[in-house]
């Protein structure tokens, strides 16, 4: 039977499923293949763990499902999920000590959120301005 792994990664309202098989090395989100996934900052943000790991997915199909958020909230959702798959697939210490010393975020869902807003301003701090005559 071939081995399927299934990952996620979360960042602000950012969600993404990572979906690791065996295959050819292609990497996909939303169906689109990496190398023409948004802009470039993106690609460089989401193939960080491509990077300090070379060659682990070579024969391994990733499929990234990812929805919510804004672009780089979801670059990073993306990122979590595609390095918690590596992990998983390769099942080595030493690429989670690769990972943790470069950014822990790689397999730590960063928990920050947005933080609500409040009556009588524009946001969660600012205030409308007070007049006094």
């Amino acid at each position: 039977m071939a081995k399927v792994v299934n990952t996620s990664g979360k960042r602000k309202t950012a969600i993404a499923r990572a979906t690791l098989k065996e295959g050819n090395g292609r990497i996909r989100i939303n169906s689109v293949p990496l190398e023409i996934y948004a802009t470039e900052l993106v690609r460089m943000k989401i193939s960080e763990p491509l990077h300090l790991i070379p060659n682990t997915i070579d024969g391994v199909d990733v499929s990234i499902e990812v929805s919510g958020g804004g672009m780089m909230g979801q670059a990073e959702a993306v990122r979590t999920a595609l390095a918690r798959g590596i992990l998983e697939w390769t099942n080595d210490p030493k690429v989670k000590d690769t990972f943790i010393t470069y950014d822990r975020t790689l397999l730590v869902n960063d928990s920050r959120q947005k933080e609500a807003k409040k009556p009588h301003g524009r946001g969660a701090r600012a205030k409308f301005q007070k007049s006094y005559r």
